[in-house]
């Protein structure tokens, strides 16, 4: 019986170290877990944040690369511009709405002055015409002939659905390696760069900017446009939506 009895308190005093130690490897099981979870949520943070910089910086590469193309070749000043054979007129919508737009106004006073200047023997007008009852170089040209140009000066390019559409189909269908770029000071750095990139020579005349709103949200849009003007560019290789017959301007 003294032997039992002796035992017993031992045997207790076993079970509690081994409960002991069954609760330290659960505790040490929890916090290997919880520092494995710390590992990853770390890793993932910095993961991500290197994502979101290398984004940003792509972003703000795109477009130092617009504005960098555009830099020295690009005029606010007719007198500056140097003479070419062509100048390319891109195309908007003359509407916003009930209001005439500004932008369009412009280009078409920029596009003017260039030819009275002397500084062009032809302006190619490129914009969209994929709908019945919307033909932007129509428009652009009975603009331009109100404004002086003579009607057998104009060039209507029917398929300049973007930027990129407008300069590579003045390179591959009118035949022309140099012009002049009209428009906004952000699409000539941009429509600058696609030309380089397609071996053109080019300068710009830049048209008056727009102010207020419309010119803020369009200033958003071209950030973004950057991003896919650079991607066309080196990336996919964008050609124009159409291309079709050559139509070399004489």
């Amino acid at each position: 019986m003294s032997d039992s009895n002796s035992d017993q308190p031992a045997a207790e005093e076993h079970a509690t170290e081994q409960c002991a130690a069954e609760e330290s490897q659960a505790a040490d099981g929890v916090i290997q877990k919880r520092s494995r979870l710390m590992v990853w949520l770390r890793r993932a943070l910095l993961t991500g944040f290197m994502l979101f910089v290398l984004f940003v910086g792509f972003i703000w590469y795109a477009n130092f690369a617009a504005t960098r193309a555009g830099k020295g070749i690009l005029f606010d000043d007719v007198n500056d511009v140097p003479v070419q054979r062509a100048g390319l007129v891109f195309g908007c919508s003359h509407k916003l709405g009930t209001r005439d737009n500004l932008y369009f106004k412009y280009r078409i006073q920029a596009a003017a002055e260039l030819w009275h200047a002397g500084k062009v023997d032809f302006l190619i007008v490129s914009g969209d015409n994929r709908e019945k009852y919307y033909n932007e170089p129509v428009t652009m040209r009975k603009a331009l002939v109100k404004a002086g140009v003579p009607y057998d000066r104009i060039v209507c390019d029917y398929a300049g659905l973007r930027t990129l559409d407008s300069v590579v189909r003045a390179h591959k269908i009118f035949g022309l390696s140099e012009l002049t770029l009209v428009s906004q000071k952000f699409q000539n750095e941009r429509a600058a760069y696609i030309a380089k990139a397609n071996g053109m020579t080019v300068y710009g005349y830049n048209a008056r900017d727009v102010e207020g709103y419309a010119a803020r949200k369009t200033e958003d849009r071209e950030v973004l446009a950057r991003v896919k003007m650079w991607l066309d560019v080196n990336i996919t290789n964008q050609q124009p939506k159409h291309l079709g017959n050559k139509e070399p301007i004489l």
